[in-house]
């Protein structure tokens, strides 16, 4: 796993690892990840080890998002060739509500743990996310040749002042 934070701070002042628990914290006022980056805020883990270009692959986690958490991506597929998306899939979060990019998947997320499950099918070009084993969306990718996860913080518009999000038990599956 590689941590990405604002690149003027310590690590450890938006990330911590602690009792099985990731914890992601990004102001809307830090600095990107880096210096030469014109990227929004962000605090995100990046699962090394499991980039892919074929096959299908799951993500899965248990996420919770604090209530007053928005305009804020919270896991994302990273890796897109259309559309001018980075991402084959960004999950959010707007006032409370998970999102797959601005669609509404579950209306209330806030201050409690869901498990969140992402299956990318790149051969049929495909993306099915279930939270809490219900299929909450289903639709194509973005393309793209390569493709990881992320999860985390990433300010998006519209983002509160203050992001949290937290994690457990994350788990990569892949099915060739």
């Amino acid at each position: 796993m590689e941590v990405q934070w604002p690149y003027d701070l310590r690590e450890e002042e938006r990330y911590s690892y602690r009792n099985g628990v990731h914890t992601l914290e990004v102001y809307s006022t830090d600095k990107p990840h880096t210096r030469d980056s014109h990227t929004k805020p962000r605090t995100e883990v990046r699962i090394t080890g499991y980039d892919y270009s074929s096959g299908v692959w799951q993500f899965e986690g248990q996420g919770y998002v604090p209530r007053g958490t928005s305009g804020v991506c919270v896991m994302q597929v990273f890796g897109a060739g259309t559309g001018g998306h980075a991402s084959t899939v960004a999950i959010r979060v707007y006032d409370g509500a998970l999102a797959a990019y601005r669609s509404t998947i579950v209306p209330d997320i806030y201050d409690r743990w869901f498990r969140l499950n992402v299956i990318h099918d790149v051969e049929a070009r495909e993306v099915v996310v279930y939270v809490d084993r219900v299929l909450v969306y289903q639709g194509g990718d973005h393309g793209g040749s390569s493709h990881y996860f992320k999860f985390g913080v990433y300010a998006q518009d519209g983002a509160s002042d203050y992001m949290e999000s937290r994690w457990k038990g994350i788990k990569i599956f892949n099915k060739k």
